[in-house]
């Protein structure tokens, strides 16, 4: 259990490091919701970060001075976590098409942020999307006309990048939508999620399995002691 809460609490520390150069160097990197503008990258890195720091912590002076409280602690924890996860992913199947209209609705909203002052993040998360897949806007290339109130897009969305590249026609711009697109990886991308899903799961079971064990021992300790 100590050695899982320490490789626990280093692996906190480096989620926490990165999100911390994100927010810093980038802003609010990967941040794409108008409706939510603290969920970026960078804050939920932080935010992880900091609770799998807690809990590594939390797990090794449990271990160390052998304390029920902090053991059982450390099980609650991981047992809320992981089934705030699976309910999680339960209402997102049941709900898929509800969160699909409302991201899209919301992700149209957010495009009137790109380029403004204090949407760095919002900006460079666009620009990667549509550079790296090769889409623009939302559902269609026609999104960024309403944002710019004219037959434009961001730069991002041509076939040849250049400066001012948006201007010109319709035919040097990428067609597909990045909603879809995105989604499309995703979902080829499903095995590989899965994979991570899994191993996640794992490790949350050995961190509870740990916990508990400890716990049982140092209960029993303590009545053969009485």
């Amino acid at each position: 259990l100590l050695c899982f809460s320490l490789s626990s609490q280093l692996g906190g520390c480096g989620i926490l490091g990165v999100g911390i150069w994100l927010a810093v160097t980038q802003g609010n990197f990967a941040t794409l919701s108008s409706s939510f503008p603290s969920l970026s990258a960078a804050n939920l890195l932080i935010v992880t970060g900091t609770f799998v720091m807690i809990i590594g912590f939390v797990g090794c002076i449990g271990a160390i001075k052998e304390n029920k409280c902090l053991l059982l602690s450390v099980s609650m924890k991981t047992c809320v976590v992981s089934s705030g996860v699976c309910c999680s992913l339960v209402l997102f199947f049941v709900y898929t098409d509800k969160i699909d209209k409302y991201a899209q609705r919301d992700l149209k909203k957010g495009l009137h942020l790109y380029g403004t002052d204090g949407n760095i993040g919002l900006t460079n998360a666009w620009s990667i999307i549509q550079t790296d897949f090769r889409c623009c806007g939302v559902s269609n290339y026609t999104d960024w006309f309403d944002v710019y109130n004219t037959t434009r897009v961001p730069d991002s969305c041509c076939l040849e990048f250049s400066e001012n590249c948006g201007l010109h026609s319709p035919g040097t711009w990428w067609k597909a939508p990045c909603y879809e697109t995105v989604k499309i990886w995703l979902q080829e991308n499903l095995l590989a999620v899965g994979i991570f899903g899994l191993c996640t799961a794992l490790v949350q079971i050995l961190g509870l399995t740990f916990a508990m064990t400890m716990y049982c021992q140092v209960v029993k300790a303590d009545t053969y002691c009485a």
